[in-house]
Parts: structure tokens; sequence; C-alpha cells
């Protein structure tokens, strides 16, 4: 934003916030919901605001464009990650792009975050945690998701069901997928729906209700545009299965040849369907005893398992070739059979056992990421994010409760200066001992966090103001005593504070409390420093200690 624009939007202010278009006019409200502009949006107009706190709204404008650069490139890597199936990598990037949504309200990439952490922990094997996500995306998904959200959450739904094995739930997810694809005309996910459907029927060996799903998951196919050889070749798969499982062969064999005639089948993009295709002609032979036939189409099947590297559907192959071997009487190759079901079962017993060791890595790994992301480096004390989000809570139950709590704002004099002279590797130090110093006051089940620069913000529950100022009295006198040198020259430190309160349950949120003692810090400051200023029942009283 140049000049000549501030200069624009501070003449519109000055004549009156009604004359300002509706874009300048969004914009300033938006940067006065920020700590930096703490003023009430009608007391700001009462006195228009200087050239220089437009130029900071500017800045405000300039760095939330930039964060949400960030988090739309973090919702593309994560995507990726999974899309490469590095699940591990993705759940971390989702475990960031989670915290940056939720500090800006972005719920577009909190529901991106959940939905891909739901999937990369199903495919790591970790069922619980993925039902933990989706979850939570379900209740973020019910206030402020669109409607291909809530077809998102079903599609990831029906396979947490499907792998659990309860067919009821996984058909009763699938049914709203279908009237909600239906509604927005998303043929394509109404057909894979259908098609779902019909694998579970086949499962049951339900081949009646299989068949009709199998039809209209086809009907939905063909009204998908553009039309999609692909999704229409998947619902016959089951269909033929169906037909089979009902003893149609002439119906199951023109179906089959109509597959087998698509060249999409060639293609390396669909081995998959190659397999599936293998393995619903070796069904058709083995239905009707030709169990030769069967054991060459499953033998082949097998092969190109091996090249996309499906330990399950090998597995499911290697057992059927061994039940075709006993069939055919053929001991001979039912022993190298034997030895190589051995061998999948085997490796797929490794598999689980790393898939297990993974999930440990990730959950102590997001451990880690927790903890850094709530502490504060510096310090070692919990970070902005982490007080802000402890003390909502302990307001919200002591509103419940009528419990009083009291917040002090601690700001080191003259830290600046201090920074300019002795560098900023002793302002660090600075920090650091002040901060202990104002901790070895409290109690144990206080809470302290740094809240940026030189301030730290102490929250105390179940205390009344009074002796919530004698507290504060208590860390200003340690601030005081600390003996810090820079090399041989000894360094006098002090602080403002100040201190309010919730008023027993009235103050709800954490940002309200703050800014009454931030008010207070500000009187601290304006008096001459060095001292604490105290607001709420002690009616604003200056203690100079």
């Amino acid at each position: 934003m140049c000049d000549y624009c501030l200069t624009t939007i501070y003449k519109a202010l000055c004549a009156g916030f009604d004359n300002v278009n509706k874009e300048i006019k969004d914009l300033i409200v938006t940067a006065t919901e920020v700590e930096y502009f703490p003023c009430s949006l009608t007391r700001w107009w009462d006195t228009p605001p200087t050239l220089e706190r437009l130029v900071s709204i500017a800045d405000f404008v300039r760095c939330e464009n930039v964060e949400d650069s960030d988090r739309q490139s973090l919702q593309q890597q994560v995507t990726s990650l999974r899309a490469q199936g590095k699940y591990k990598e993705t759940i971390e990037a989702c475990f960031d792009l989670l915290k940056r949504g939720e500090e800006k309200n972005d719920y577009k990439s909190v529901l991106i975050a959940y939905l891909n952490s739901a999937a990369s922990y199903y495919c790591i094997g970790d069922i619980d945690e993925a039902f933990r996500c989706i979850t939570a995306y379900d209740e973020v998904c019910r206030e402020y998701g669109d409607e291909t959200d809530h077809l998102n959450r079903h599609n990831v739904l029906f396979l947490l069901y499907e792998y659990n094995k309860d067919f009821t739930k996984a058909k009763s997810t699938l049914d709203k997928t279908i009237a909600l694809g239906t509604r927005l005309q998303r043929y394509n996910i109404v057909s894979n729906a259908y098609s779902n459907y019909s694998h579970l029927y086949l499962a049951e060996e339900n081949f009646e209700d299989a068949l009709e799903m199998g039809r209209k998951g086809l009907e939905a196919a063909k009204l998908h545009c553009p039309p999609s050889v692909i999704l229409e070749l998947r619902v016959k798969l089951n269909i033929a299965q169906a037909y089979i499982g009902l003893r149609d062969f002439e119906a199951s064999r023109r179906l089959i040849d109509e597959i087998g005639e698509q060249p999409i089948l060639d293609s390396d993009s669909y081995i998959r369907e190659r397999v599936q295709f293998h393995m619903l002609q070796g069904s058709w032979c083995s239905h009707q005893g030709f169990y030769r036939e069967a054991f060459e189409w499953l033998t082949r099947a097998r092969d190109l398992v091996n090249r996309y590297d499906d330990m399950y559907l090998l597995e499911e192959i290697q057992k059927e070739r061994c039940r075709l071997c006993e069939r055919m009487g053929d001991f001979e190759t039912g022993f190298y059979v034997q030895k190589e079901y051995i061998s999948v079962l085997l490796e797929s017993r490794k598999r689980e056992l790393e898939r297990t060791a993974l999930q440990l890595e990730v959950k102590h790994s997001l451990a880690d990421l927790k903890r850094k992301a709530n502490t504060d480096h510096l310090t070692g004390l919990p970070n902005r994010y982490r007080l802000e989000s402890t003390a909502n809570g302990w307001l919200r139950e002591a509103a419940d409760r009528r419990e009083n709590i009291v917040c002090i704002v601690v700001d080191i004099d003259h830290f600046k200066c201090i920074n300019d002279q002795h560098g900023h590797l002793f302002g660090d130090e600075v920090i650091r001992q002040t901060t202990d110093a104002c901790a070895s006051v409290l109690r144990g089940d206080d809470l302290i966090g740094r809240y940026g620069g030189d301030e730290f913000v102490v929250i105390l529950r179940g205390v009344p103001l009074d002796l919530g100022v004698r507290k504060a009295e208590q860390m200003l006198e340690a601030i005081r005593n600390l003996k810090v040198n820079c090399g041989d020259t000894p360094v006098p430190l002090s602080a403002s504070l100040g201190v309010a309160d919730n008023r027993e349950g009235a103050v709800l949120q954490f940002d309200d409390l703050f800014h009454l003692a931030d008010v207070e810090l500000y009187k601290s400051k304006q008096n001459g420093r060095n001292q604490i200023s105290v607001g709420g029942l002690l009616d604003s009283q200056h203690v100079q200690t």
C-alpha cells in the first residue's frame, strides 16, 4: 500500500468512517481486531488515526498476505506428501497446518489438516488415531464446512468402517455419499459409492444386492461428464463377479469379454484394475471346475501385484493359488506355492511390525512437535499460543464457578536500551533471568508465559485481586534484586507491571483480560515505570514499592 493510498484513506477517515468504501472499511476493521490496535472502533474514529497508524495497518495486511500464502503452500505440501506415500511427514506437516489454521481461524486449513491426518493414520494402520482425526474434522465440518468437505468426510469414514468390518456403518456412510453426490451431480463419486456398496455385498455373498448396486453404479458412471471408461470398468468388474456368484456364467462371460476388449487395461496407470480382471477370470474358471486355467490367471495376477507391491492383495491371491493346487491334486506345484504363500505371510507380518514401529515414531514425533509448538525457545516457558489456550479454558471454568482469576503483565523497563547498549545476547540473558525470578515466587499451578519480546504474562487461578497485587509486588522485588553483570559492569533491572482480574467470572476471554492488565501496564509506564498499576476492584490504584 503506497503513501498516496494511505493518505487517501486517512482523509476519508477524517471525514467519517461511513464514507470509506467497503474494501478499505473491512481492512481497517480487521486491523483493529489484532493486538496492535486494542482500542475500540468507535473510540478510534473519535480521534482520526495518524498516518503512522495507517502505515502499521498496511504492514499488518502485508504480513497477513504472507501468512495466507504460507498456509496455501503448506496445504499443497500436505496433499503432495500423502500422494507420495510419505505418511509420517504428512502427519507432521498436518500438525503445523492445523496449528496455523487454528491461530488464524482458517477453517479450510483446519479441515485439510484433519482429513489428511485421518487418511495418513489409516494408511499406517493406526485406526484409533484416524477416527480421532475424522471426529475432529466432523466437528469443524458441521459448522464451517461446505458440501464437498462433507463428501470427503464420508469417503474417509467409509474406509475406516470397512477396515473394521463394520459393514452396517459403512453402508450408512455410502447412503449419505450417494444422496449428497447425486444432489451435487458428482456422478463419479456416486458411481464409486455404488461400486463400494456392491463390493460389500460381494464380501457378504449377497450377490443379488451386489448386482443391483453394480447396475446403479454403472448408470451413474454413464452420467459422468466427460465420459470415463475406467469409471465404468470398475463397476463392471463387480457386476461380473455378482453374476458368477449367481452362477450366471453366460452373462458374466459376455461382460468379462467386453471388459477384456478395453485398451485402458494395458495402461500402466491401471495395473490394479488389470489384476482384478485376471482374478475375475480366475474366479469364473474356478467356479466351473476349470482349476488349471484358474491357476494360470491367478499366477498372472500375482506377477502384476508384485509390480506395485500390494501385500494384502498378494496374500489373497497366494491363498487362492494354494487352494487351486489342492483341487487339481498337483502337490508338487502346491509345495512351491505354499512356500511362496508362507514368504508372503512373513513379509506381511514384518510390514505390520514396521507399521507399528512407524505409529510409535509418529506419536513421539508429534509429542516433540507439540512441546516445541507450545514452548518459547528462549525461556522454556509456555509461549503465547499455549498461554492463550490455557487461560481461555480457565476463564470458561471460572465463569461457571464464579472463581476469580488475576492477570499480571510484566514488561522489563528500558529493555531496548539494554539491547542497544549491551547487545542482544545479553538481552536474552536478561529475559531468561527475569522470567526465572518471576517464576521463583509463583505457586506450582500458576501459569507464566512469554507473550512476546520482553513482555510476560502471569495468570493466577482462584486468587482475589489483592493477593494478586501482593504476588506482583513479590515479582517486582525479585526483579529489582537480580544481579546481572555484562562483563564486570552490573546492570540494574526494574519492570513495570499491570494487574487486573476477571471480575469473578465476568471476563470470558484471555484477550479481554489481557487488555485490562495491559492498560494498567501502560499506566505504570506513563507514571515513571518501576511500579505496579492495578485495575478492577481496587479502582486502578498505583502501587510503588
